[in-house]
């Protein structure tokens, strides 16, 4: 089973509450999760959220869309993929982050492609940024998931889940996929971080959603190279999070 990991939490230092902000009308979340299911190669979405009383909400939200969930540890998120993933039965893991409500379903299945025909431990658009921000796909499989919990000791590799992987390639195989053409914009933030990002998607949505249909990252760029005020929103929110 190809399992996608969305990793969830009401708390954000930034941004609290976040993944459940209004975007058009539906909780950001719900806009992520619904583009996820036009990614053919996904066989399933999980909510994965902590035990902490404030993310009862994501708990309400996974119930009300029928989505599998998972709640556990709100530090050790490695743990909490871990075990997501054991309990699912999940051969292969995506991850996915909650706060890219633009995740595009034909890049999400472009690099889990990729990630079968390489016969990689781990393939990703993170490696190289050649993508806008808010594109991050990571495929591997359990058993490489495993290793990594089993053997990650530092706080900062059992807190994104990762870089126990991507950091030693003496021990996995890691296949980079790169942008071509116009999706070569590694310029442009898609990802929602701060309240000046929220307000950039917002302004996407509401120029290019559609109920029942799924508008892709090629429509987002020129919705960009169009207008140049949507443009210096995100060069000024880019420059914003670079400096921080």
């Amino acid at each position: 089973m190809i399992l996608a990991i969305v990793q969830a939490r009401m708390g954000s230092t930034r941004l609290p509450g976040k993944v459940l902000k209004d975007i058009v009308g539906k909780p950001m979340l719900w806009h992520l999760v619904n583009r996820l299911k036009h990614a053919t190669l996904v066989d399933k979405i999980i909510i994965a959220t902590t035990t902490l009383k404030e993310d009862d909400q994501l708990e309400d939200f996974a119930r009300g869309a029928t989505l599998p969930y998972y709640r556990g540890d709100a530090e050790d998120v490695l743990a909490r993929y871990y075990d997501a993933a054991t309990q699912f039965k999940a051969e292969v893991i995506v991850r996915i982050c909650s706060d890219n409500p633009l995740i595009d379903p034909q890049i999400t299945d472009r690099i889990i492609g990729e990630h079968f025909v390489s016969d990689a431990d781990y393939t990703s658009n993170t490696i190289k940024r050649t993508y806008p921000d808010g594109l991050e796909v990571e495929v591997f499989p359990f058993e490489v998931l495993e290793k990594a919990h089993k053997a990650a000791k530092r706080g900062y590799e059992r807190e994104h889940v990762t870089p126990y992987i991507y950091q030693r390639q003496d021990l996995f195989r890691l296949k980079s996929i790169e942008a071509s053409g116009k999706l070569r914009r590694p310029d442009l933030r898609l990802t929602v971080d701060m309240e000046e990002d929220l307000k950039l998607i917002r302004e996407i949505f509401r120029r290019l959603y559609r109920d029942g249909q799924i508008f892709h990252t090629e429509k987002v760029i020129d919705l960009l190279d169009r207008h140049p005020e949507l443009a210096a929103i995100n060069a000024h929110v880019k420059q914003k999070a670079l400096g921080e």
